[in-house]
C-alpha cells in the first residue's frame, strides 16, 4: 500500500495521532507487512512500516524523512514510564574531512531543525509494541546551544585526528559512536601524526538523557 505524502505538518501529525495507542501488528496488517519475529536482523523495521504509514518519501536519500516539509521522523523505544531505552541515531559523521565547516551548515543541525518523535512502548515481540503519542519538535535556543557545543568539540577532535578518542562519553546531548553493520566494517581517517589509519565509521547520536528531557519537557512523565 502507497500512502500519499502529507499535505502540512498539521496533516502529518494528525496521522501520527491517529496511530497512537495501536501495536504494530495492527499497522503492518493495515499495509500489507509482514511482522519480523524479532529486530536482530530488522533493526529498522518499525522506522521503516511508521515511514509508510505516514507517507514519507525520503527513504535512504540524504534528506528528511519529508522533504517537502522539512521533517525528519524519528521512532524512540521508550519503557513503562515514557522514558527513552536508548541513544538515537541521527547520522553518520564524516571522518574523512568532508564534515561541515560551521554547525549553521552541519547535516546533523538541518536533520534535528524539526523532527516528529513517535515514541514505542515495549520491548518484547515487534508486533507487540505499542505507538505512543507523536510530538514535533524543534529544538529551543537552549537545546540548539547544548548540540552546538557538543558538536563543535567533536568535530575539532575529529579534525585534529584524535578518532581514537572519541569515546560516547564526550558530550552532553550529542555523541559519536561505532556505526557500522558488525566491528569488522572500516574507514580510513587522518590520525593525528598526519598518517592514514583505520577506524570503525561512526554516527551522531542523541543521549537517552535528552530525548527523555524532551518528552518530560511536553508530556506528563516522571
Amino acid at each position: 500500500m502507497t500512502i500519499a505524502p502529507p499535505e502540512s505538518q498539521a496533516v502529518l501529525l494528525a496521522r501520527a495521532e491517529a496511530l497512537a495507542g495501536r501495536d504494530l501488528a495492527w499497522l503492518a496488517g493495515e499495509l500489507g507487512v509482514a511482522v519480523p519475529d524479532d529486530l536482530r536482523r530488522d533493526k529498522g523495521w518499525i522506522g521503516n512500516l511508521l515511514e509508510l504509514a505516514l507517507g514519507a518519501t525520503a527513504g535512504s536519500r540524504a534528506e528528511p524523512d519529508f522533504p517537502h516539509l522539512g521533517v525528519e521522523m524519528k521512532t524512540l523505544p521508550v519503557d513503562a514510564r515514557g522514558r527513552p531505552r536508548e541513544s538515537t541515531y541521527v547520522c553518520t559523521a564524516p571522518l574523512d574531512g568532508s564534515i561541515a565547516r560551521s554547525w549553521e551548515d552541519a547535516w546533523v543541525r538541518h536533520k534535528l531543525a524539526r523532527v516528529l518523535w513517535i515514541p514505542i512502548l515495549g520491548d518484547g515481540h515487534p508486533g507487540e509494541r505499542i505507538i505512543g503519542a507523536p510530538l514535533l519538535w524543534s529544538p529551543s535556543a537552549e537545546e540548539e546551544a547544548v548540540l552546538k557545543a557538543d558538536w563543535t568539540a567533536l568535530t575539532e577532535a575529529i579534525g585534529l585526528g584524535e578518532t581514537w578518542q572519541l569515546e560516547a562519553r564526550k558530550g552532553k546531548a550529542l555523541q559519536l559512536r561505532p556505526k557500522a553493520a558488525h566491528a569488522r566494517e572500516m574507514t580510513w581517517v587522518i590520525d593525528d601524526e598526519g598518517e592514514w589509519a583505520q577506524v570503525n565509521p561512526r554516527g551522531f547520536y542523541l543521549r537517552a538523557s535528552f530525548t527523555g528531557s524532551i518528552l518530560k519537557k511536553h508530556f506528563a512523565i516522571g
